[in-house]
């Protein structure tokens, strides 16, 4: 393939990657790294090296750190049980295979689940639900932030 080609890839890499950020539970940040890591190979690593490149996997490892422990931290903020910790967890990972609805819907319903068959309080599990919702808007807040200083990063090294 030519270069423009190479280009396009990585370009349209880093579209899709943040888009992906706008949205819960999809890893926006790992396509937004793969187009930078093949821009930097298709510059020959001259602009974008080794150490830009560690420091951008570093953020986009932590943006996927947050993005796993975003719904937990938020029921544990509200007194969730081991069980409903477990069942965010595993709502979180089988909601994916569903669309942005069981993104969404999966951890909350996993966190409820787990949190009724603990402590048996309708109330009580709806609330460690909610601060599940909660915790991820916060992770989903925390993505952005990422993605924009991958960007920062990424284009200022780049340009200079």
């Amino acid at each position: 393939m030519n270069p423009i080609g190479w280009w396009l890839v990585a370009a349209l890499l880093m579209l899709i990657g943040v888009i992906g950020s706008f949205i819960p539970a999809i890893p926006g940040v790992i396509p937004l790294f793969g187009g930078m890591l093949l821009a930097a190979w298709i510059d020959g690593f001259r602009r974008i090296g080794w150490v830009t490149l560690t420091i951008l996997g570093t953020l986009a490892g932590l943006a996927l750190l947050g993005d796993v422990l975003g719904g937990l931290i938020g029921a544990r903020q509200v007194g969730a049980s081991r069980a409903a910790l477990l069942g965010a967890a595993i709502g979180g990972v089988a909601g994916i295979f569903f669309g942005l609805a069981g993104a969404l819907l999966g951890p909350f319903l996993g966190a409820l689940v787990g949190e009724l068959l603990s402590r048996g309080q309708l109330g009580r599990a709806a609330r460690v639900g909610a601060g599940t919702w909660v915790g991820i808007a916060f992770s989903l807040v925390f993505r952005l932030m990422i993605v924009f200083a991958m960007l920062a990063v990424f284009i200022t090294r780049y340009l200079l």
